[in-house]
């Protein structure tokens, strides 16, 4: 066991861990304030979800021996039987435990469906959403997350590039969120209703923690402390930082203002597309992959008013957008004579293969589960808010906002005296 290779990948699963509430953070701020809650509930119930079903047969089907044709792995470590803590995973010196990359790629599949939740906020049942995201995860991120990572896997053995997630992250995340949404339907009031966010303080917040948080999903992806690791944080840094200014000039002339949402969602565009493509670039590629992911997401996330389907926090404009960017676009800038016209091609297999088994797998589900239990909350409920159908709680007590009665009437008397003229200094009793 190589223990500062460990320490790292320990250390980067913790900060992946982070950007979940991050995210929860991110997209709480941006929904109108009767529903922050169970916006901040649907990502955060995935790190229970995820974290039992890893352990029962997640890590097995992701990462056990393949059981034919590089789609699916078989169920050799269900409940991690077999796994000892002095077992390894690498080629010594460089061996890390197999506990430390189980957790780091936990976290991957924690946040996956968390980020599907953005498309549909505001009118989703609680309990369906959850029955949503223990069979998405077991039937598409599992075998999805085989396919690109595992050794075996078929887009792994096709040569696709995805140091740490365009496509079983992004693009399969936000393929699956654009089929939910289509199935669920606009929300009441959709360009009707003013849907603003209600708390931008809250989603700047959201942006910093994922973008603290990514520097472990982008580097800790090396799963050792070396210079891919350093390479990978360096980029992820520089196309963050262009991407938020390429969002914001874009934003500067189309809408004539620079807004803190498109600060924060512009990074987060960067984010996302130098995750598949930081490790295979340099800094010249990360400025280039950072500005157009800027300026493409920013136009992709307007692309909902026209086509008319309701991506409440534009996670197709971003994520799926974002993802099949960074992953294409590493064919193009891969550096060391790996980028070029084949390379390109086998990008544009992996992302469009996961972009379509993804989308059709979520469809199928969605439905199912619409024309069984239902997935959509009632309109009473959606119009009421879900907090209160679905927690019986409120994000913010704006009853104890104001004072006492008799405070209240000192107030109005001050108010109406030095409005007549009174002395300001003046002591004026209720």
């Amino acid at each position: 066991m190589n223990g500062a290779n460990t320490a790292f990948v320990l250390i980067s699963a913790a900060l992946v861990m982070l950007m979940t509430p991050g995210l929860a953070f991110f997209y709480g701020g941006m929904v109108r304030v009767k529903s922050a809650l169970n916006m901040l509930m649907m990502s955060f119930i995935a790190l229970g979800i995820v974290s039992l079903l890893w352990v029962l047969f997640g890590y097995s089907l992701t990462f056990g021996d393949d059981i034919g044709g590089g789609l699916l792995g078989n169920l050799d470590h269900i409940g991690f039987q077999g796994i000892h803590p002095d077992s390894l995973w690498g080629a010594k010196p460089d061996a890390i435990p197999v506990f430390a990359f189980a957790f780091f790629q936990l976290m991957f599949a924690v946040i996956t469906p968390a980020l599907i939740s953005g498309a549909v906020a505001d009118r989703v049942k609680f309990g369906a959403w959850t029955l949503f995201i223990t069979v998405w995860v077991s039937v598409v991120y599992f075998p999805v997350a085989h396919w690109v990572w595992q050794a075996d896997g078929w887009l792994f053995k096709k040569e696709v590039i995805d140091f740490a997630g365009g496509t079983a992250v992004h693009i399969n995340a936000g393929a699956a969120g654009l089929a939910c949404a289509l199935v669920l339907g606009k929300r009441v009031g959709f360009k009707k209703d003013p849907m603003r966010p209600h708390n931008l303080p809250l989603v700047m917040l959201g942006s910093g923690l994922l973008w603290f948080g990514w520097f472990g999903f982008n580097a800790g992806s090396a799963l050792a402390a070396n210079g891919t690791a350093a390479n990978m944080a360096f980029n992820t840094q520089i196309a963050t930082g262009v991407a938020m200014l390429g969002w914001l000039a874009y934003e500067r002339v189309r809408h004539g203002a620079f807004t803190t949402l498109g600060a924060a969602s512009g990074a987060v565009a960067g984010l996302v597309a130098i995750t598949p493509s930081g490790a295979a670039v340099n800094a010249w590629g990360a400025i280039i992959i950072g500005l157009v992911a800027g300026v493409v997401c920013s136009w992709a996330v307007s692309l909902k008013y026209k086509l008319g389907f309701d991506d409440s926090l534009d996670v197709v404009g971003v994520h799926l957008v974002g993802g099949i960017l960074g992953t294409l676009l590493v064919g193009l800038l891969a550096t060391d004579g790996v980028g070029g016209l084949n390379q390109l091609g086998k990008q544009a297999l992996g992302a469009f293969t996961v972009l379509a088994y993804s989308f059709a797998v979520s469809w199928i589900l969605a439905k199912a589960i619409d024309v069984t239990i239902g997935f959509r909350a009632s309109e009473d409920e959606e119009v009421g808010g879900l907090d209160q159908a679905y927690h019986a709680e409120t994000a913010y007590d704006f009853s104890a906002v104001g004072s006492s009665h008799v405070a209240r009437r000192t107030v109005t008397t001050i108010q109406d005296q030095v409005g007549a003229g009174a002395p300001q200094n003046k002591k004026v009793d209720a």
